[in-house]
């Protein structure tokens, strides 16, 4: 597979409930001198993830970096505790300065809690679709190849394995945590007194992931010395910058926090921390489709190139039901 290609193979049905799927991402085959990676490299080598159930609905939909990389570093859906980043995986290379080449490896979440948010794998014609839309070089180089590497997309299924003649329910079947990218409004001009809207939502909110970036699509870490969450004009969070770096640090077990990226969680049911898929709910943000959610700053700061541009990526509960709180496995 060439870059700007796209992979739309099939998924394959699986004896169980499908918890996630794995992707490992490789490219081969490349030379060249001095290659050189752009910022959200290797992960952008990926232009759009889209992930829809048998009936359409999406589950996960965005850009390569974030849904690749900052999904499963933030979500609390995949590692835990140094693991949650990707890059620091044995199966992890960055790009070859000599050829290019490069491998990853990341994970594309359905199971949110443990057991919930799983789907049947085993009517074939009931399965999610996956489509990886693959960048072209120039959005993941900064120094191009001489020869460009060949990518190849591999897939495997993670699954809770249901023997033949049992017949056992997940918690909640039918629930989802949809994972969708999305701009904010408006765009802030540096030191700016703004207040910037994210789209309406609906659901339980688990995460929320902010991303800033300036008008040449780099991230900037431009954020407002004190920064405020408002909930239909109500502060949920109010505090500085340092406090909020703080509190990611202590929440995502001192993972380290990319340029541009801010991120909150409310899956601290059971402590201060994102315990990944150990979690009751509890402390999820009930939302209805008229919730406003703002970000406000006075004064956003400075950096990189104006006007800066904010984005979402916000994990979405959506309940079939009443939504289970507590832990389903006890």
């Amino acid at each position: 597979m060439q870059f700007g290609g796209t992979v739309t193979q099939p998924l394959v049905s699986v004896p169980g409930y499908v918890r996630g799927y794995r992707y490992t991402i490789t490219a081969s085959g490349g030379s060249g001198t001095s290659v050189a990676g752009k910022a959200d490299a290797p992960f952008n080598c990926v232009s759009l993830v889209t992930v829809k159930d048998a009936f359409g609905n999406p589950l996960i939909v965005g850009p390569g970096y974030e849904m690749l990389y900052l999904l499963p570093k933030y979500s609390g859906q995949f590692g835990i505790g140094p693991m949650r980043d990707i890059t620091s995986f044995q199966s992890y290379s960055a790009i070859a300065a000599a050829t290019g080449n490069f491998q990853f490896s990341t994970y594309l979440p359905l199971e949110f809690v443990k057991a919930y948010g799983v789907i049947s794998g085993a009517n074939a014609s009931l399965l999610p679709t996956i489509t990886l839309n693959m960048a072209a070089s120039g959005t993941v180089y900064s120094t191009v190849p001489t020869t460009l590497p060949t990518l190849e997309a591999r897939c495997d299924a993670d699954f809770y394995w249901l023997p033949e003649g049992v017949s056992v329910e997940p918690p909640g079947l039918g629930t989802t945590c949809q994972w969708v990218y999305q701009q904010a409004n408006p765009t802030i001009a540096p030191s700016s007194t703004t207040t910037v809207q994210l789209p309406r939502l609906g659901g339980y909110l688990s995460e929320i992931i902010l991303i800033l970036r300036d008008s040449t699509g780099a991230r900037v870490d431009a954020w407002p010395s004190q920064f405020r969450l408002l909930v239909d004009g109500v502060p949920l969070i109010d505090s500085s910058l340092n406090e909020v770096y703080d509190d990611m640090q202590n929440t995502y077990e001192n993972t380290t926090r990319p340029t541009g990226v801010v991120a909150f969680s409310r899956k601290t049911s059971l402590n201060q921390q994102n315990q990944g898929l150990f979690d009751t709910g509890e402390t999820f943000l009930s939302t209805n489709p008229g919730t406003l959610i703002e970000i406000q700053g006075a004064p956003w700061g400075t950096g990189g190139t104006g006007p800066y541009t904010l984005s979402c990526l916000v994990g979405q509960v959506v309940p079939s039901g009443t939504l289970i709180q507590g832990l389903p496995e006890l």
